[in-house]
């Protein structure tokens, strides 16, 4: 037997064993990938694999699982019975002006999910200037006297955040507990990241970063699994949460400079019994990187009502859930809805259910409109969303383009006039499956006049997007938007 002839044997055994492999992880693919997954999520998830299989296959088991490590998952579960335990009894408000009747089922629901209680005695002021919220939230860290808890996705020390990291330091000289949670990967690809560290080292806060991607310290988990939320609490008697990070509006980076992209956001300040709502997120968070739970300083147990008249619920979300919180919650919300829904959503690529519950309200004749920016700093998400317009716009959906160079970040709906959501989870599906986020649903009748006073400002300088105009769009931009679409539950 000459050489040739084995050489030739051994590519043929080599190369049917590749196509065996190939067809093996096809089959299989088929099988295990659509497991408790939503279909738009399994068929992106098999395109890829089938289109480019080895290199598919390795994408799927890195990024392919949603959940927590079950470390994390059984802290998570620990912490809300301790929540359920701790508010027993405390889910009482006043009801002096009637509720909808669809509203009770969605704070049950809300219960149920994410174990905080609704609490009646709230008081709520909005800051949707960029600059003035760092200033209110710098002010509030210099009347702290017994903790400061800082909880931010991207915390970065730059000219603009200097003052509330000098804040921060002040604290710490008055002998005032200041613990600090960034999250890792978001805040590690921002500018200046080693510097931020370093500083708050040097000022003697009490850091850590959070979902940390160190597999040389045994930490690691699906990389793109973030912690979202923005969260600062005082003393446990005020709380600011919302869409803004701790960075300056541009985030400092060249492209952002380059194309002079500013970021608009909105943060609100809490006052009343929500306050221990929001602070015990931090107490979870912190539990999950640290192992100590922070019951002394910053108690579960609901403060008494005040006179104020807000109603108010904090509702987690995140893969430490069994459920998509967020999504249940904006789901219900968009079907009770009786005359009006207003959306705003710097990233809006929503999943069937959620297309299908704000299409139907269009089309059942109710006022529904969405606030999105003319302009995206993230190109793929960017033409995913352009891709539902058309449908949105056939159904009745109003679409205001906010104007560039602003990103209208801010995240947050109005149900009626009756319900308002903000937070810092935006409506696609990495929101409702892989971050960890705070929503707050509020109810009170100033604070919906706030909004309303909000989305009027929107709409003076937005334009609306009208579907003669969108159709015409250039075939280009068409292709781009429907490829986009089709990674969409995987981004």
């Amino acid at each position: 037997m000459d050489l040739g002839s084995i050489d030739f044997s051994f590519t043929a055994i080599l190369a049917t064993a590749l196509v065996v492999i190939d067809f093996a992880i096809r089959v299989l693919s088929i099988i295990y990938v659509p497991r408790n997954r939503r279909p738009q999520t399994a068929m992106a998830w098999l395109l890829a694999i089938f289109f480019i299989p080895y290199v598919g296959i390795l994408l799927f088991l890195i990024f392919g699982s949603r959940k927590l490590p079950k470390g994390r998952r059984d802290k998570q579960s620990e912490i809300n019975q301790f929540i359920v335990e701790s508010t027993e009894g405390m889910d009482q408000v006043k009801q002096d002006q009637p509720w909808p009747s669809w509203l009770e089922p969605v704070v049950e629901l809300n219960r149920t999910l994410g174990a905080m209680p609704l609490v009646g005695g709230n008081s709520a002021t909005l800051h949707s200037h960029y600059e003035e919220s760092l200033d209110a939230m710098t002010a509030e860290v210099d009347t702290a006297s017994r903790f400061v808890h800082v909880e931010f996705y991207i915390l970065s020390l730059d000219d603009t955040t200097r003052p509330f990291f000098d804040a921060l330091e002040r604290a710490v000289e008055r002998g005032v507990r200041v613990r600090v949670l960034l999250d890792h990967i978001a805040s590690l690809r921002a500018p200046g990241y080693l510097a931020t560290i370093r500083h708050l080292k040097k000022i003697g806060v009490d850091w850590r970063v959070m979902l940390p991607v160190q597999p040389l310290k045994w930490k690691f988990q699906r990389p793109d699994l973030r912690n979202h939320r923005k969260l600062l609490i005082i003393d446990g008697n005020v709380a600011f949460t919302g869409s803004q990070n701790m960075v300056d509006s541009s985030y400092n980076k060249r492209s952002n400079l380059k194309r002079g992209l500013e970021w608009k956001d909105l943060m609100v300040r809490f006052e009343g019994p929500i306050v221990s709502g929001i602070n015990a997120l931090f107490i979870t968070d912190w539990y999950s990187e640290t192992d100590e739970l922070l019951v002394r300083e910053g108690s579960l147990a609901l403060t008494a009502e005040s006179p104020a008249s807000l109603d108010a619920q904090v509702v987690p979300s995140g893969p430490g859930f069994e459920g998509e919180n967020n999504l249940r919650l904006f789901n219900s919300l968009l079907y009770a809805a009786q005359k009006r829904v207003i959306i705003t959503s710097p990233y809006f690529v929503p999943d069937d259910s959620m297309l299908y519950a704000i299409t139907t309200a269009a089309q059942s004749g109710l006022d529904v409109q969405l606030f999105v920016s003319e302009v995206g700093d993230q190109a793929l998400v960017y033409h995913a969303q352009r891709s539902y317009y058309e449908t949105l716009l056939k159904a009745g959906v109003k679409i205001w383009l906010f104007p560039k160079p602003t990103v209208l970040h801010a995240k947050h709906f109005t149900i009626d006039d009756q319900v308002a959501v903000i937070g810092s989870s935006n409506m696609d599906m990495r929101s409702f499956s892989l971050n960890l986020e705070i929503s707050v649903m509020v109810r009170g009748a100033e604070f919906i006049a706030d909004m309303r006073q909000l989305e009027a400002e929107y709409r003076s300088v937005s334009r609306e997007l009208t579907l003669e105009e969108w159709m015409k769009r250039p075939r280009r931009s068409k292709v781009l938007d429907n490829l986009a679409r089709l990674t969409a539950a995987v981004q």
